[in-house]
């Protein structure tokens, strides 16, 4: 990987990332993306299980997405168009998922771009005007470093070089969520797909088999509020798992099932404390960059707007 180098090195393959690299490509631009997850997805994750001879999948990250700014419902209409989006008005009236999986406009999106996965950015250094960016698998060089990860992860990351950007991330604070993943041999007797609540150990429950592009055996997807998620917060998985799931059929008052599969998820930067303001910050003297749903709102077109916006600071 040494001696690679890119117009502008991108850290972070999730929605303002890619959003942000996407624009940037259209600009002309090289870019290339690190991201130390496997596959596509980040917060929008899918995760895919085998259960039996079946391939099932749960959207533990989240759940759906609104559309409101005109430039986002063009990129939504877009990939609707393409099969990998959908709405699902059962979550609201401008309520949409990826079809047949929420991380599948991420990887619509990094298809058409240099994405790396599972490598890990570990340290930032600046070199005769080139940022060098180490890894643990070599490292790269480009003319620009912009930084789309957790406010909690950029901080530790931007420490070092860029301090002023980094005081702005270590000030927000983002809330945790465990989300349970577990499917049954058949229905459960409950009438809605969805279940939305302000107080109590869910804050949400969706039945993810009853989404748009999905099939297969009846599955959930259970999300503790932030209060339980934090009761949890050292628990292993198994015993996360257990709660929620008991904590799933308290909620719908129904008698317990045995489950074909139940696993869980820790989302340490579930929910960030967004500060808002102007979506992006640029530093043109270092040429260094950082942007993420924690510098709008915490939600998926607001990541995707953040991205834009630090494209639109950074190309001449």
């Amino acid at each position: 990987m040494d001696g690679h180098f890119s117009d502008y090195l991108l850290i972070g393959a999730g929605m303002a990332g890619l959003a942000c690299a996407t624009e940037l490509s259209r600009n002309g631009a090289s870019v290339t993306v690190l991201d130390k997850g496997r596959g596509p997805g980040g917060r929008m994750a899918t995760r895919r299980v085998e259960i039996g001879a079946a391939s099932i999948g749960f959207d533990h990250g989240a759940q759906y997405f609104t559309v409101r700014d005109p430039a986002f419902r063009h990129a939504v209409a877009e990939w609707e168009a393409a099969g990998v989006a959908a709405r699902w008005p059962v979550a609201g009236e401008d309520a949409w998922v990826g079809t047949p999986g929420m991380n599948a406009p991420i990887r619509a999106m990094a298809e058409t771009l240099d994405v790396r996965w599972g490598v890990r950015a570990e340290r930032l250094n600046r070199e005769d005007g080139r940022w060098r960016v180490d890894t643990g698998s070599g490292a790269l060089t480009a003319a620009r470093v912009l930084v789309a990860v957790p406010a909690e992860q950029a901080a530790v990351l931007l420490a070092e070089v860029a301090p002023d950007l980094a005081a702005l991330a270590a000030g927000v604070k983002s809330a945790p969520c465990w989300a349970a993943m577990a499917a049954f041999s058949h229905p459960l007797p409950i009438a809605a797909d969805t279940l939305r609540s302000e107080s109590g150990p869910l804050s949400w429950a969706a039945r993810n088999s009853a989404k748009p592009g999905r099939s297969g055996a009846e599955t959930w997807v259970i999300h503790a509020s932030p209060e339980r998620s934090h009761e949890l917060l050292g628990a292993a998985k198994e015993d996360a798992a257990r709660a929620l799931l008991a904590d799933f059929f308290a909620a719908f008052g129904i008698a317990p099932a045995a489950p074909l599969h139940c696993d869980a998820h820790r989302w340490l930067y579930a929910l960030p404390g967004a500060i808002g303001g102007e979506g992006a910050h640029f530093d043109p003297a270092l040429g260094i960059g950082v942007a993420g749903d924690w510098l709008r709102a915490p939600r998926v077109e607001a990541a995707w707007l953040s991205g834009r916006a630090l494209a639109e600071r950074v190309v001449p």
